[in-house]
């Protein structure tokens, strides 16, 4: 340690006397201005962008992101927010890593001390792939050392953990392929409806030879896809709940059971069972495990958001909103999570326009330019149709109103063929009616009854059928009648006022 360490350590100095540093002055310039450019970088920090100017940039940028990684050793995960497996995962990574180095240098006796208590916690926390590398390295330990008792006993567990691994990397191999089916078209989602039974069946087996807590998960994991693509969203709540219960009675692993995941799914299974209220009062309770700095604290918000907007609290929804904008890890989510960020804003903003930040002109420009139909919006498009028809319907636009009106036909014939889409199908004709009826607010409401009364009897679609109500159907009715009103009004109102200029 003292006479082969490095004469600089491979650390970024955060301390108040390096601020002078090119180094820090990179990160400064980062943080102020995360969009900033490589050119304005440069010019930044040597004042001008020549050749040598550039060359020196690269050689500091290259110099600074490896000391950032440096700092992945030393992250702090202690804190109950993140993924509970993390730190005691990282824990074994960490001593493997120190027991390699050790075993390089020839220091056996502290190395076997390391890879024993790196067994013990690979073993306590169900790390089935650590405890196979310090199983393995034991046994070339003692292979060395001339030891064959404990080579032997050594061996056994080897062969055990190998085992082990086989059968969970099988049960990884299913799961992950019904995994990259639920990330495709929809399409892709009905047809893996067909073989989950097979999967899950599969992974029953595989979970009564290991018994362990990765096949449980994975076949855990399957039977919440299998609820949700169907649409059984009371199991997933029963499910959850029973799996919440076996955690605290310690009958699941502590050291890896994520309580965050099972919340998560709780909650969004209110959310589609059309129990919003008592949903939004346990996402309440469960917003405070998931930290801001996590993608999960962005996607639990969204399901909080949608909460909110299905429970009719709008201002509740234009603050969980806000929440999400100001968080600084915003624009770390994917183009397409963004994108979503923008649709509930849009809609906030229709039902609500005096609370929302969104200026009209903003408005306006945003819903004229969604696409029709967007595979990076799969789940979305119907929503994306239905803003844009009441958009025009606000604004008395008829020209704009009939194109959306051909384009909620033609999304109808396409894609709304299946009987789990009867919801979508039916609002449609409700919007359709609008424009057969000549906008009139009180032959809407009285033909419409029929429709409505199909729409409140039907069942909401599961995930292999994608679409999902940013505001229920039944609550996005009752505001179109009241825009028919408004403009009714509004027309009765200016017709009066021209009648009296006549006069």
């Amino acid at each position: 340690m003292t006479d082969r360490r490095l004469k600089e350590a491979p650390l970024f100095d955060f301390s108040a006397h390096a601020t002078k540093h090119k180094d820090y002055r990179l990160i400064q310039l980062l943080e102020a201005e995360p969009d900033i450019t490589q050119l304005q970088l440069t010019k930044g920090l040597y004042g001008k962008t020549n050749a040598q100017s550039q060359i020196s940039f690269r050689k500091l940028k290259s110099r600074v992101q490896q000391k950032l990684l440096n700092h992945l050793y030393f992250l702090d995960q202690a804190d109950p927010r993140h993924l509970v497996s993390r730190r005691y995962e990282l824990q074994c990574i960490g001593l493997y890593h120190q027991v390699s180095v050790l075993y390089g240098e020839g220091e056996y006796s502290l190395a076997e001390q390391l890879l024993r208590k790196c067994l013990r916690q690979a073993l306590d926390g169900e790390f089935t792939q650590y405890a196979v590398m310090a199983a393995r390295l034991l046994c070339t330990l003692y292979a060395d050392l001339r030891q064959p008792a404990r080579y032997k006993a050594m061996s056994k567990q080897l062969i055990k953990s190998q085992q082990q691994l086989v059968w969970e990397d099988e049960a990884g191999q299913i799961y992950g392929s019904s995994k990259l089916a639920l990330a495709h078209t929809v399409r892709t989602r009905r047809t893996l409806l067909n073989q989950i039974p097979a999967y899950q069946a599969q992974l029953e087996q595989l979970h009564q030879k290991a018994q362990s807590f990765t096949t449980f998960n994975y076949l855990y994991l399957i039977k919440l896809t299998q609820q949700e693509l169907t649409g059984n969203y009371e199991e997933i709540i029963r499910l959850t709940t029973a799996t919440a219960k076996q955690a605290a009675q310690g009958k699941l692993n502590r050291k890896r059971f994520d309580k965050r995941f099972n919340n998560y799914m709780n909650a969004y299974a209110h959310l589609r069972s059309k129990q919003p209220v008592k949903g939004l009062a346990l996402a309440e309770e469960y917003f405070k495990d998931f930290h801001p700095s996590s993608g999960n604290w962005f996607f639990f918000l969204e399901n909080y958001v949608l909460l909110a907007l299905h429970a009719g609290q709008y201002g509740q929804a234009h603050n969980l909103l806000e929440l999400a904008h100001k968080n600084p890890y915003f624009r770390k989510q994917r183009v397409a999570a963004r994108q979503r960020w923008d649709l509930f804003r849009a809609y906030i903003h229709f039902v609500q326009p005096e609370v929302s930040p969104l200026r009209l002109r903003h408005f306006n420009q945003f819903v004229q330019t969604l696409p029709d139909y967007s595979r990076d919006k799969q789940g979305y498009n119907v929503a994306i149709l239905i803003l844009q028809f009441l958009h025009y319907l606000r604004h008395q636009d008829v020209e704009g109103l009939l194109s959306r009106l051909e384009g909620l036909r033609k999304y109808e014939r396409r894609h709304l063929r299946d009987a789990a889409t009867v919801r979508s199908q039916l609002f449609f004709r409700l919007l359709v009616l609008t424009v057969k009826e000549n906008f009139n607010p009180q032959a809407c409401e009285k033909k419409a009854q029929p429709l409505l009364n199909h729409l409140r009897e039907a069942p909401q679609p599961g995930e292999a059928y994608a679409e999902i109500e940013i505001i229920p159907y039944e609550a996005l009715w009752q505001l179109t009648l009241d825009i028919l009103r408004a403009n009714a009004a509004q027309d009765i109102a200016a017709e009066k006022a021209a009648r009296n200029r006549v006069d």
